[in-house]
């Protein structure tokens, strides 16, 4: 309960309240420019946090994460062009409501719907903490190890793809973890006698390469797209009648955004999906979906909002990112010096506090934003993509040199960048790759000092319980839907009805 308190303490600096605001205002802006999502908001900004506190380095980058997944149902309802694929959900219904004269109304739907989803999660993530501090005396290197293990098994469906390739791409992202000096055997690897290479590959100067500058790639063979833009006079607040027609479909979409959320390797993407489902499935007119139905709207945006809160709870607690974001977020932590995982509530819980309340900060912040600036933030959509972009690889640059003040981070941003590109041209995900470069090095660190524990009889790992649950999961992860798939293929009503 002191933690919890002296997290609320935390925003009594105007200090940090000043940076929550901008972050927010910076987050609702790139989530509602096209082709700009939280993700890369988070990764350009990683590099400008170094010289910042802990507490306000993480919490401008969740400030990003919320605010940027809520913004994107700006576009999804004004232009029929998700800001962000969480908001992909929301052109189903939102465009056609604004299509018909009811932008405004749309658009104070998925604010609503936002910020309950949001501020549910971030409740849940207050409850679970106290529980997950008791699991923290019962974790060491093994166990670390094992619980590594089962979050590189996640890259196996995180990102979208195929499974095959996303396990490719994380294996790309666990060798280039291999570069640099071995801490246990002073053996230096794979630095062809560059001393730049000595410390390893930094992981902030990648982020910044596949997810910044291969995007900008990516959309500079997407400059003659023009988009239809829908014209608004003003946010509505829900109506009487609204609400209680969506009260009982936020309610559920929050609680599917959370539960998905925890998920480690699922994200907002895919609970705004489930959401959306669950909302026609449970609608008493499910006709009226996809022609603009305020259920629609409520289920997908309640659902991808609720899903942050949801994904910061892996990402604490156990060092595995539960979406993209929050591996930017993960890669933030490790850079100031933060471990995360069980003991982060015991260590270091005025910190995780502190963290829950910006992000509760963040999502009321939002609620006010989306109503009273959601129309001044629509125009962030006529900026010229032949100008957007360009400032976009200048924030690049100056990142990845930022670091460090070196020219070779730059270079392995530039080289991430065409590297990423192409792994997003031939269907690959960057996002195992980026996953893969920071548990990879994680998993090494935790496999050495497990040997060293266990006095190199790795198999005593399988006689430790916690261990050995891990394992299983992991067992499951990789071959559990291939067996599924096999059994119902071979199932006798299967069968028979071929």
């Amino acid at each position: 309960m002191e933690a919890f308190w002296a997290g609320l303490a935390a925003l009594g600096d105007p200090y940090l309240i000043l940076l929550l605001v901008c972050a927010t205002l910076g987050g609702v802006v790139i989530g509602a420019l096209p082709g700009l999502n939280a993700t890369t908001g988070a990764a350009l900004l990683l590099p400008f946090t170094l010289t910042m506190e802990p507490v306000a380095a993480i919490s401008i980058l969740t400030a990003i994460y919320c605010s940027a997944t809520f913004a994107g149902a700006i576009t999804a309802i004004l232009i029929n062009t998700p800001g962000t694929s969480a908001s992909a959900t929301t052109c189903l219904d939102g465009y056609p409501m604004a299509i018909r004269g009811e932008a405004g109304r749309a658009l104070g739907l998925a604010v609503v719907s936002s910020t309950i989803g949001g501020v549910f999660s971030v409740f849940v993530l207050m409850l679970s903490a106290p529980l997950l501090a008791r699991a923290a005396y019962s974790f060491a290197p093994p166990e670390y190890f094992a619980l590594t293990v089962f979050g590189l098994s996640m890259l196996v469906s995180i990102g979208g793809g195929s499974p095959i390739r996303n396990l490719i791409a994380g294996a790309l992202g666990i060798l280039l973890a291999t570069v640099g000096t071995d801490l246990l055997t002073s053996v230096k690897r794979f630095t062809f006698d560059s001393p730049h290479l000595y410390e390893g590959i930094g992981f902030v100067p990648v982020m910044i390469g596949v997810f910044g500058i291969s995007e900008l790639i990516a959309q500079a063979t997407r400059l003659d797209e023009k988009r239809e833009t829908i014209t608004m006079k003003a946010i509505k607040l829900p109506s009487r009648e609204d609400y209680r027609r969506v009260w009982k479909t936020i309610l559920r979409s929050s609680g599917i955004g959370t539960f998905i959320g925890i998920l480690p390797a699922e994200g907002a993407t895919v609970a705004s999906m489930i959401g959306y489902n669950e909302a026609k499935r449970w609608s008493k007119n499910p006709e009226e979906f996809g022609k603009g139905a305020p259920e629609g709207i409520a289920g997908s945006e309640a659902a991808n909002n609720s899903a942050t809160g949801g994904a910061m709870v892996p990402t604490l607690a156990l060092g595995i990112p539960g979406s993209p974001t929050a591996a930017v977020i993960l890669a933030g932590l490790l850079v100031h010096g933060l471990r995360p995982g069980p003991t982060m509530f015991t260590d270091q819980a005025n910190f995780a506090f502190a963290i829950f309340w910006s992000m509760l900060f963040v999502n009321l912040l939002f609620l006010a934003i989306g109503l009273y600036g959601a129309k001044l933030f629509a125009r962030v959509t006529l900026i010229p993509t032949q100008v957007l972009w360009p400032c976009v690889f200048m924030f690049s640059i100056v990142g990845a040199y930022a670091l460090a003040q070196s020219m070779f981070d730059v270079w392995v941003a530039l080289i991430a960048g065409v590297v990423g590109y192409f792994m997003r041209v031939f269907g690959f995900s960057v996002v195992p790759l980026a996953i893969g470069l920071i548990l990879g090095g994680i998993l090494e660190q935790r496999l050495g000092q497990s040997m060293v524990m266990l006095d190199e009889k790795w198999w005593l790992m399988t006689t430790r319980p916690i261990c050995l649950v891990f394992f299983i999961l992991t067992a499951l992860a990789l071959f559990g839907p291939m067996i599924f798939k096999n059994f119902k293929r071979n199932h006798p009503d299967n069968e028979a009805s071929a």
